[in-house]
């Protein structure tokens, strides 16, 4: 800041220095008249006016003195001002803002930079704008920095993570003007705003993360997914959107103009002023129904929805998302069903018959919530005759709960302040009146008049419950050991990361085994690998059996077995040995052959100070390790971490 108040004292000082060389050019003019005009021979006229000439220039000298130094007195005031008023925008600005060198030492800071990051205003000052950049941005603004030494910019804006005191990242917006010598033109510091954007970049982080979750869903659904963002230039389409078209994942894109050359030419105009009035906020978001050509060069009729979700500061849209929905056979079922409807007189008839005829469930309402229509598919869903419904309250026929939280889903009537959007919920639960529920996806959408008064809703929904069952074994499919229905070692491995953490925070104690099967491989060379799958089976029923419902058994690969026990560490060669003596005592034949097995266990205990969850995996395969070597059929204990030095002491198995 002092460098900015002595460049503003140097102004006026020359400002000064001008004002005094005018007066003295006055003064000396006034003098010379006043001196010099008592040496000419003049008469006494001539005399009179050189008198009356020199009181009048001595008193413009006077009068033009007096109004310099009110100028110089009001130019000091002046700059006095902007220097309270530059250090208390400085001082009282709550974005942080720094006057830094061409070096990049920062030569002074405000408060609300020096608290941004932790620090003190005389700790900041003494560090650097590389010394407080994440090592990740240090290339970010270098070229700027360049740009400004060699005089090619006067300005600079860019963003980047600072680092904190306690070294956590903190994301930043920087903007600042270069304050160049004015007599050279070069460069001598520069003045920077820092304003904290962490917040936004998270939102950003989370709006992501949500995108991507909500894109997976539409997928799964077979909805294709496109996305505008003008940061990263233009629109990129999922792999079901593209596909929908006969194109290959990625072949659209990039220009956000392209979808529009690809319309029917008879749609083109309607979706182009539909996606005109939504960018330019006209409209709270895009909904059009189209024709688009296929690669092939046949027409697909599209569904599309989608809705502005950034706007800049000029409110021009910065990224967009929607979704596009393959209508192609509804819309040959409308165009039939309105063959048919043409031969009837009524309008509300060919609705009926529509309604009737499609095989989705349709419930209507009014106004005041009661029941206008049902079709028979809402009836076999909800178990209600359409006799008994028409009239009552919605919740006396259809009361949905969200599968989650069991939260009943309500269907209220919205305000009369804006149009409503259309509500899709796909986690829905149909709960029927004699306490019987299945899966269900519903969509809710208003019904408005031409005078924008809300007339009632329309319920459409289907039965989900075979896709919701099937999404519910894909999981299960993936967290569990297809040969033994145990988890399996990505799931376990989670699981046992999540016990380690409890450990190190509540002090909880739990011991790993580590069970490797003795002679194995002699059941696979000798009755083939069927008979090693049965074996295999009948083992991890035998360690369910063993143990108890909180312990937890997975099937890390081949032969080996991995168990958590819940019961602390004095239970876990108990534990241990029950489960070699169970499998040693399995009555396995395979074509009338028995086969006899057993199991060798290295024990480790799982609680805070313990290490990393492969350190104690690879403890217990070492004890495991020593048991075998100590004969098979035994347990061993991996040496205690507090006593490294003690060897692990094989537990023979009670015979």
């Amino acid at each position: 800041m002092d460098r900015i108040v002595a460049w503003l004292n140097w102004k006026g000082l020359r400002a000064d220095r001008h004002a005094a060389q005018g007066l003295l050019a006055i003064g000396i003019v006034a003098t010379a008249a006043s001196v010099l005009s008592p040496r000419f021979e003049f008469g006494a006229d001539a005399l009179k006016l050189c008198l009356q000439i020199s009181i009048a220039i001595t008193a413009a000298t006077l009068f033009l003195s007096a109004l310099f130094i009110n100028r110089i007195v009001d130019d000091r005031r002046q700059i006095a001002e902007s220097e309270q008023r530059f250090r208390r925008a400085m001082e009282d600005s709550a974005i942080g803002v720094a006057i830094v060198g061409l070096d990049g030492r920062i030569q002074q800071a405000n408060p609300a930079f020096a608290a941004m990051l932790g620090y003190s205003r005389a700790e900041i000052e003494a560090l650097t704008f590389p010394q407080i950049t994440h090592p990740d941005d240090l290339s970010v603004g270098r070229e700027t920095m360049l740009n400004v030494k060699e005089g090619r910019i006067s300005s600079y804006h860019f963003e980047k993570r600072y680092l904190r005191k306690d070294g956590t990242p903190v994301w930043a917006q920087l903007a600042g003007s270069v304050i160049l010598d004015e007599d050279t033109g070069k460069p001598l510091y520069l003045v920077s705003q820092i304003e904290d954007i962490d917040a936004r970049k998270q939102a950003e982080a989370r709006i992501a993360e949500a995108e991507t979750r909500w894109n997976f869903a539409l997928t799964s659904t077979g909805q294709g997914v496109w996305s505008l963002d003008m940061r990263k230039g233009g629109t990129t389409y999922s792999e079901t959107w593209v596909k929908m078209l006969g194109y290959a994942d990625g072949e659209l894109d990039g220009d956000p103009d392209r979808w529009l050359t690809m319309i029917h030419p008879d749609d083109r105009g309607r979706v182009a002023e539909a996606d005109r009035a939504h960018l330019a906020g006209e409209t709270p978001f895009f909904e059009a129904e189209f024709r688009m050509r296929h690669k092939n060069g046949h027409w697909v009729w599209i569904l599309d929805r989608g809705k502005t979700i950034e706007r800049d500061a000029e409110g021009r849209v910065i990224r967009a998302i929607g979704s596009l929905t393959d209508i192609t056979q509804r819309k040959e079922a409308e165009a039939r069903l309105m063959v048919s409807a043409a031969m009837l007189a009524d309008e509300k008839e060919r609705l009926r018959v529509t309604l009737q005829s499609i095989g989705d469930a349709v419930i209507c309402t009014d106004a005041a919530n009661r029941i206008t229509f049902m079709n028979p598919v809402a009836e076999k869903l909800t178990g209600v005759d359409v006799g008994e419904a028409l009239g009552k309250v919605l919740g006396h026929v259809y009361w949905a709960v969200d599968e989650e939280s069991g939260q009943r889903i309500g269907l209220t009537r919205p305000s009369a302040s804006a149009r409503p959007l259309c509500d899709q919920n796909t986690r829905a639960v149909l709960v029927r009146r004699d306490d019987t529920r299945c899966s269900i996806r519903q969509v809710v959408s208003p019904i408005m008049n031409d005078r924008e008064e809300f007339c009632g809703l329309v319920i459409v929904f289907q039965d989900f419950t075979d896709a919701r069952a099937l999404q519910r074994q894909l999981a299960h499919a993936a967290a569990h050991d297809a040969l033994t229905g145990l988890a399996n070692r990505s799931s376990f491995i989670r699981t046992m990361e999540e016990l380690v953490d409890q450990c190190r925070l509540n002090g909880d104690e739990h011991q790993f085994m580590f069970v490797d099967l003795d002679h194995f491989k002699a059941v696979n060379d000798t009755g083939g690998h069927a008979a090693g799958d049965a074996l295999l089976r009948r083992v991890a029923d035998t360690l369910r059996n063993v143990l108890g419902p909180e312990d937890i058994v997975a099937r890390l690969g081949g032969d080996e077995f991995a168990v958590i026990l819940k019961s602390g560490a004095v239970g876990g060669p108990v534990a241990a040995r029950s489960i070699i003596d169970a499998i040693r005592n399995l009555n396995f034949s395979w074509d009338g052959r028995p086969h006899s097995i057993g199991a060798s266990i290295g024990l480790a205990p799982i609680r805070a100070g313990c290490g990393e969850v492969d350190e104690i995996i690879a403890r217990a395969d070492a004890a495991c390790y020593a048991a075998k070597a100590a004969g098979r059929g035994c347990v061993s204990a991996a040496p205690d971490e507090t006593s490294r030095d003690v060897p692990p002491l094989p537990l023979a198995a009670a015979s």
